[in-house]
C-alpha cells in the first residue's frame, strides 16, 4: 500500500508524463515552425545526410543539429506522424519540469516541488512549446540543467557540477547555438559582480576538463557543417540567425522595449497572484543568495531580449524558468480562495473562443475561408467538456486545501482542455486542409510545388520536398484560393477551405 506522503512525493514526477504526453497526435503540425522542423527532419532521413539540414531542397541554417537528430530517431521508431515529430519536445518538457521540481524540493521543500511542477505544466508558455515539434523545449531543458548545476557549482557542494554544466551547455549549443552559453555565462558574471565572490568563476574557467567537455561535444558538428557548406554556414547561422536577430528585426518580429514586460505575465498565466507576490519580495530576495541568483538569471534574459531587434514570445521562457521556482517558493504567500480567478478566466476564454472566432470579421481571404469551416468542425462535445470543467473550477473554492492547490487544479483543467479540445479544433481549422491536400497529392507520382504560399507541413504530409516558387505550365501546385491564377489557366484537383491543389495548363502546342 503506497502511503499518501509517498504519492505526494511522486506527483512531481508522475504529473509531467500525464499532462504532456497524451493528445500529442490530436492536431496537425502547425506552420510555419513545426512544419519546417518536421519537413527538415524528414528530408534528413530521405537524403541520409545527418550532418546538414535541408528544407524543400535548400540548405536550412536556422538551428543546429541536435533536435533534428532526436526527431529523426523518434520518427524512425514511431513513424513520420505528429506523435513521432513532437515526442522529443514533450519528453524534454517532462524533463524540464522534473529538474525544476527536484531543485525546488532541495531548497524550498515538498510543497514548493509540487507547485513548481504545476506551474511548469500549466502555464501558457510551456503549454504552447512543450508539445511543439521545435527546438525550444529541448533548449529550455538544457538551460535548466545547466543553471541548476551552475548553482551547485557556486555552492561548492558537488564536485561534478561544473563538468555536467559544460556538458549541458555544449548540448544546448548543438540545439540552438550561442544562447546556451550566453545565459549561464552572463548569469555567472552578474552573480560574481553582485556577490563580490570570484572563487566560483575562477574555478569554472580554470578547469581544463570543463573546456575539453564543451569543445569535444559541441565543436565537431560545427566543424563538419563549415566543411560542408563553407562561408554560407557562417553567414546563414551565425550572422543571420544570431547576430542579425539581435541587431535587426527579422521576418517582421518586432516589438517595443517593454515587449517582454507584457509577455512574461502572459507566459506565466494563470499564476499571476504568485508572480505579484514574488515581485513584491524582490528587494528582500536580492539579499539572499539563491533567490538573488534566480532573479539575476531572469533579469538578464528579459533585459537582453528586450534590447534585441527581433522579438518572439518564447524567448522570454529562458528567463521564466527561474520564476517558476521563485513563485513556488512563495506558495504560502497567497491564501485567497479566488486566486483561481486567472485560471477560471483562461478556461472561460478557451470555451468561448470558437464563438469569438465565428463572430470575428476577417479580411484576409485565406483565413476567412479557413474559418468558414468552423460550424462543421465544432461539435456539442466541445461545449459539454468546457461546461463540466468550468463547473468543477467554480466548485474548487469550497475545497479545504491551500490556495496554490486549488489554483493548480483549475490550471490542470484548462491545460487538459487546451490539449484535448482546443488545440485539435484549431489544428483542424487552420491546418487540416493543408494536411488533407498533402495526403491527396500523394496519389500523383510527380513533383508538387508551392506557389504564392509557404506551408512546410505540406511537404511532411506529401512525403517529399515541395519547392516554393511560381508554377510552370503543366505542374502541380499548392496555393491559396485567394491567390489562384486567372480562370481558365488551371484545373482544380483538390480544394478545401483556403487551400487548393491545382494543375497549371500546359502551353498550347504551336500549329
Amino acid at each position: 500500500m503506497i502511503s499518501k506522503q509517498r504519492l505526494v512525493d511522486a506527483l512531481p514526477i508522475i504529473l509531467p508524463f500525464l499532462a504532456l504526453l497524451p493528445f500529442l497526435g490530436n492536431s496537425p503540425l502547425f506552420d510555419v515552425d513545426e512544419g519546417a522542423f518536421s519537413a527538415a527532419t524528414q528530408e534528413m532521413l530521405a537524403r541520409g545526410d545527418y550532418l546538414s539540414t535541408w528544407l524543400n531542397g535548400s540548405a536550412r541554417f536556422d538551428k543546429p543539429i541536435l533536435i533534428y537528430w532526436l526527431q529523426a530517431l523518434s520518427v524512425s521508431l514511431l513513424g513520420a506522424n505528429e506523435w513521432g515529430f513532437r515526442l522529443p519536445s514533450a519528453l524534454a518538457a517532462v524533463g524540464w519540469c522534473i529538474v525544476l521540481a527536484r531543485f525546488a524540493r532541495e531548497h524550498f521543500g515538498r510543497d514548493a516541488a509540487l507547485m513548481t511542477s504545476l506551474v511548469v505544466l500549466t502555464c501558457l508558455g510551456v503549454q504552447l512549446i512543450g508539445r511543439a515539434a521545435t527546438a525550444d523545449a529541448l533548449l529550455n531543458l538544457l538551460l535548466a540543467l545547466a543553471m541548476v548545476d551552475l548553482w551547485r557549482h557556486i555552492e561548492g557542494k558537488s564536485p561534478w557540477a561544473a563538468r555536467r554544466l559544460a556538458l549541458w551547455v555544449a548540448l544546448g549549443f548543438l540545439t540552438k547555438g550561442p544562447i546556451a552559453l550566453l545565459v549561464p555565462g552572463a548569469t555567472m558574471l552578474l552573480w560574481t559582480l553582485f556577490s563580490r565572490q570570484t572563487d566560483a568563476l575562477v574555478r569554472l574557467l580554470r578547469s581544463p576538463a570543463n573546456w575539453l567537455i564543451f569543445l569535444a561535444v559541441a565543436l565537431p558538428w560545427y566543424i563538419a557543417a563549415y566543411a560542408i557548406h563553407g562561408d554560407a554556414f557562417i553567414q546563414g547561422f551565425f550572422m543571420r540567425h544570431n547576430v542579425q536577430r539581435f541587431s535587426t528585426t527579422l521576418e517582421g518580429h518586432s516589438g517595443s522595449l517593454f515587449y517582454y514586460v507584457l509577455i512574461v505575465p502572459l507566459l506565466i498565466f494563470p499564476w499571476l497572484p504568485w508572480l505579484w507576490q514574488a515581485l513584491r519580495r524582490l528587494r528582500n530576495d536580492i539579499r539572499q543568495p539563491l533567490p538573488r541568483f534566480l532573479w539575476l538569471w531572469c533579469g538578464f534574459v528579459v533585459v537582453f531580449f528586450s534590447l534585441s531587434g527581433t522579438k518572439l514570445p518564447h524567448y522570454a521562457l529562458y528567463g521564466c524558468t527561474p520564476l517558476f521556482v521563485l513563485l513556488a517558493a512563495r506558495h504560502a504567500d497567497v491564501s485567497s480562495r479566488w486566486a483561481i480567478l486567472p485560471g477560471l478566466l483562461l478556461l472561460a476564454l478557451f470555451a468561448a473562443l470558437p464563438s469569438i472566432l465565428g463572430q470575428t470579421s476577417v479580411t484576409d481571404g485565406f483565413y476567412a475561408a479557413q474559418l468558414s469551416r468552423l460550424p462543421e468542425l465544432l461539435t456539442w462535445h466541445y461545449g459539454l467538456f468546457a461546461g463540466l470543467l468550468l463547473l468543477f473550477a467554480l466548485l474548487t473554492p469550497k475545497l479545504a486545501v491551500a490556495a496554490w492547490q486549488r489554483a493548480g487544479m483549475v490550471a490542470l483543467g484548462s491545460s487538459l482542455f487546451l490539449s484535448a479540445a482546443l488545440a485539435p479544433l484549431l489544428g483542424e481549422l487552420l491546418q487540416g486542409p493543408i494536411r488533407n491536400a498533402g495526403v491527396f497529392a500523394r496519389t500523383y507520382q510527380e513533383p508538387v510545388i508551392q506557389s504564392q504560399t509557404h506551408w512546410p507541413s505540406f511537404s511532411v504530409y506529401l512525403g517529399r520536398p515541395t519547392p516554393v516558387r511560381n508554377a510552370e505550365p503543366g505542374e502541380l501546385a499548392l496555393t491559396r484560393t485567394d491567390r489562384l491564377p486567372p480562370a481558365g489557366d488551371y484545373d482544380t484537383l483538390y480544394a478545401e477551405g483556403g487551400v487548393a491543389l491545382i494543375r497549371i495548363h500546359a502551353t498550347p502546342v504551336a500549329q
